[in-house]
């Protein structure tokens, strides 16, 4: 009110000209509040026009979480509007807020779904669990049948009237039979007739054709002879160690000092594709054994006309392994045929296969001279199975290991063997005993598929996956030498072999660019290497009585000496 006064005021005053001054009255700075309510009177009940009836409609975008307001019935089941997509297939436009369809809640009782459920199930129809709906979904009934639930349209089950044997006495403990009587003449096993016998034969008989292959029993083992003469003058065979190249090959003593080699002397060619292991002659070394992925194992000369000596052939598919006995008069072939077949090393002759049906890969001997009758295999199912050469039986079988055994070792003078697997762990043996008396697993461990031991029995050289050389001790504890580690190769994926030098001053392998690798065993330091293959080179071996002498292996099918 004040305001409206000093409003009035300032108006009227600024209204006035120059010469002309307000009149003075003794209320004119005083006026009171009634003269003011009179004045100014205020109206609390105007008359104010009725609103117009708002039509508009206020949209929400369809991705709406929540709402704010009270909408009217209308306004929740207003059609979706704004511009369409015209690519959209008719199952695009469809409403979904799943990925199968649009899916809402409703209110329905367990008894009232399982029983539209069981109905659907038994009779293909069953009512639409919409609201106000009295609609049938799926195949509709007959006129003569009305809408029925599974509930509903149960038939009564006849009288079963087929008699039972009985003996309800409960004091006949053998012969109490209760309600479980059979009937009388009753048959348990029902065997097919007519149509329905040949039709399951049929189907066996396809079945067993498209199921494994069928291992040809007409396939017989051969051996080529590539030789003139399979004795010399004094009738000595090939086996026989020459005294006459220079070096005494039946001498225990490793070499002095050891040398890194430099050139390419020879290459040894025959295998048609890439060569799987290569293994000297035991204790000479003057024989090279190579096994092949043709199928073939190929016996090679090292000292004389460095030619193919003999071939054996007694395998269906790739040859995995082989190992020589202690005398070398023998040797085993493991392949992907599943079998392990045992040779005489000098006539040619297959002796004996073996077979668990397991893909094998890998084999030993035991190197004991009493137990040379006994080699064992790892297998693709996680064992290690061992045979009895005189019997052709599984004389024992070690299953511990979680995944493919890649590797078998002997250790502790042969009394003890390590074994390595896909499930990237280390297992020590006690021999003829089926329980690991050390397990070695690290979660920085990668598998080791291939594992050699040192000159002096006391270090295992590890080819690992992460592409390095991890070094265990052989001795009791089997402990891993963390301060020496063998890298700068590439052999992810591969079984690279590995070897030592004879007087282990020198570690050698192969990579999977065809590089060979030479470290330094003090210092862990490479030292050389180069290119030896066009493919993997998946072998190398050192030379037991030579010093510089190093035959490598690989996929491109060739195997070079090197010096």
């Amino acid at each position: 009110m004040l305001n409206l006064k000093e409003y009035g005021s300032s108006s009227d005053e600024e209204g006035l000209t120059k010469d002309e001054t307000p009149l003075e009255t003794p209320f004119n700075n005083e006026i009171s509040v009634h003269e003011l309510n009179a004045k100014f009177a205020v109206n609390a009940t105007p008359n104010v026009l009725p609103p117009a009836h708002d039509t508009s409609v206020q949209y929400l975008d369809v991705g709406t979480k929540e709402i704010t307001r009270n909408m009217k019935y209308e306004e929740l089941f207003t059609p979706v509007a704004g511009p369409e997509n015209p690519f959209l297939t008719q199952q695009q436009k469809a409403p979904k807020n799943m990925m199968t369809g649009f899916v809402e809640k409703a209110h329905i009782s367990d008894f009232m779904f399982e029983t539209q459920r069981r109905t659907f199930h038994s009779f293909g129809y069953a009512l639409d669990p919409t609201v106000d709906s009295n609609e049938i979904i799926g195949r509709k009934p007959d006129d003569t049948d009305e809408f029925k639930t599974v509930f509903e349209s149960v038939p009564k089950r006849p009288a079963d009237k087929r008699k039972r044997h009985k003996n309800d006495k409960p004091e006949d403990i053998d012969g109490y039979l209760g309600p479980w009587g059979c009937y009388v003449d009753e048959e348990k096993i029902s065997k097919p007739e007519g149509e329905d016998a040949i039709a399951i034969e049929e189907f066996l008989a396809k079945k067993h054709k498209r199921g494994k292959k069928v291992e040809d029993k007409s396939f017989k083992e051969k051996s080529i002879l590539h030789i003139k003469d399979p004795v010399d003058y004094q009738g000595r065979s090939f086996l026989h160690i020459p005294q006459d190249v220079g070096v005494n090959l039946k001498s225990n003593a490793p070499p002095d000092r050891c040398f890194l080699p430099k050139a390419h002397i020879h290459t040894w060619q025959g295998h048609t594709k890439g060569i799987s292991a290569i293994r000297w002659f035991p204790r000479s070394a003057h024989l090279l054994m190579s096994c092949s992925m043709d199928c073939r194992v190929k016996l090679w000369d090292v000292y004389r006309d460095r030619k193919c000596i003999r071939t054996y052939i007694g395998h269906t598919q790739a040859v995995r392994d082989t190992c020589f006995n202690n005398k070398g008069t023998k040797f085993l072939s493991a392949a992907y045929d599943r079998y392990v077949k045992l040779w005489d090393t000098e006539t040619g002759d297959c002796i004996k296969s073996f077979t668990n049906h397991k893909v094998l890969y890998c084999v030993k001997f035991n190197p004991e001279e009493e137990k040379q009758h006994l080699f064992v295999a790892g297998t693709a199912d996680k064992k290690i199975v061992c045979w009895d050469t005189r019997s052709g039986n599984i004389v024992q079988e070690y299953e511990r290991h979680l995944g493919a055994v890649n590797s078998i070792t002997f250790v502790d003078e042969n009394r003890r063997f390590v074994t390595t697997s896909d499930d990237k762990s280390l297992r020590v043996w006690e021999w003829d005993i089926p329980v690991d008396m050390k397990y070695i697993a690290d979660p920085t461990m990668h598998s080791m598929p291939s594992v050699t031991i040192a000159p002096n029995k006391k270090w295992l050289a590890c080819q690992s996956m992460d592409n390095k050389i991890v070094i265990f001790s052989a001795m009791n504890r089997f402990k891993v030498n963390r301060k020496k580690s063998f890298s700068g190769h590439m052999v992810a994926g591969y079984a690279c072999s590995l070897d030592f030098s004879p007087d282990m001053s020198y570690l050698v392998s192969g990579d999977a660019d065809g590089k060979v690798f030479i470290w330094d065993w003090k210092t862990s330091r490479l030292y050389t290497k180069w290119k030896a293959h066009d493919n993997v080179c998946i072998a190398a071996l050192w030379h037991p009585h030579e010093p510089s002498k190093v035959a490598t292996a690989g996929w491109d099918g060739l195997i070079k000496y090197w010096d």
